[in-house]
């Protein structure tokens, strides 16, 4: 008997987190919704997200889950709240996962306008970890960027550093890529800072969370990645969608298109 397991994003970004758990496991099905239609999300406004996340709920409210990942940082700091008392399973969030495996005293945080200005991270690290600095740093443009079917690298490259110096001026001492899109690029973002420096993936955290609650069993241990219990569901842009999965996931998938305002 699999799991049946939902996974939220704006975009792609969310293929962080399905690869993270589909390489720790293969009892799982997975329902990965993205909201390519309203993507970015972090450049919305609170109360937008907090619709969002409302007609989002209402979606997987049929799907019969054993548990929700919540692969998206703005809906994450904005409306984790509701998430969870609209759907009554198990939701396992990014911030709260990745603030538990923090180990310096100086961080950084890259995340979405959003995001930052509701400073969830900083309120959540401060409140768990004592005489800790954590420094944000907005990024409104990566996602856009990293959405692209064409990836403009001298673009990001340029971004890369825009967005990043000034957490290297504050001698941070781990970053954490609080959206799930930036995992994406972490080998441009890795060659621009000191090697010292440790960056953070919290989806790794927000896996090791979920597989520490609904353990795994001897024959669901993972041998390699397969993505065929993996349904995915766009409310945009299917056939582009199915480029991006073929790009990042090197997977041909059937990608449905769904509407969420129809299910309010």
């Amino acid at each position: 008997m699999k799991l049946k397991i939902g996974i939220f994003d704006s975009g792609i970004g969310g293929f962080t987190v399905l690869k993270s758990l589909l390489k720790t496991r293969n009892d799982v099905e997975v329902f990965y919704l993205a909201d390519t239609k309203r993507v970015p999300f972090g450049n919305k406004s609170f109360d937008e997200i907090r619709s969002i996340a409302i007609e989002i709920c209402n979606w997987f409210g049929d799907k019969n889950l054993d548990a929700l990942l919540i692969a998206c940082n703005t809906t994450n700091a904005c409306a984790l709240d509701i998430v969870e008392n609209k759907l009554k399973i198990p939701c396992f969030d990014l911030i709260n996962s990745v603030s538990e495996i923090i180990t310096k005293k100086n961080i950084g945080v890259l995340a979405t306008p959003l995001t930052i200005k509701s400073s969830y991270y900083k309120k959540i690290i401060e409140f768990k970890i004592k005489n800790i600095k954590v420094f944000q740093q907005e990024c409104p443009e990566f996602v856009s960027e990293i959405e692209k079917i064409n990836i403009n690298l001298n673009k990001l490259n340029y971004l890369s550093n825009l967005y990043l110096n000034p957490l290297i001026k504050e001698n941070v001492e781990e970053i954490i890529l609080g959206c799930s899109h930036y995992p994406l690029i972490f080998n441009i973002l890795k060659n621009k800072i000191n090697p010292k420096v440790k960056i953070i993936d919290p989806s790794t955290a927000l896996i090791n969370k979920f597989n520490n609650s609904f353990l795994i069993p001897k024959t669901g241990c993972s041998e390699g990645i397969s993505y065929s219990n993996t349904e995915f569901f766009v409310t945009a842009k299917n056939m582009e969608f199915s480029k991006k999965v073929k790009y990042w996931l090197e997977i041909h998938k059937e990608i449905r298109l769904v509407n969420l305002r129809s299910n309010d």
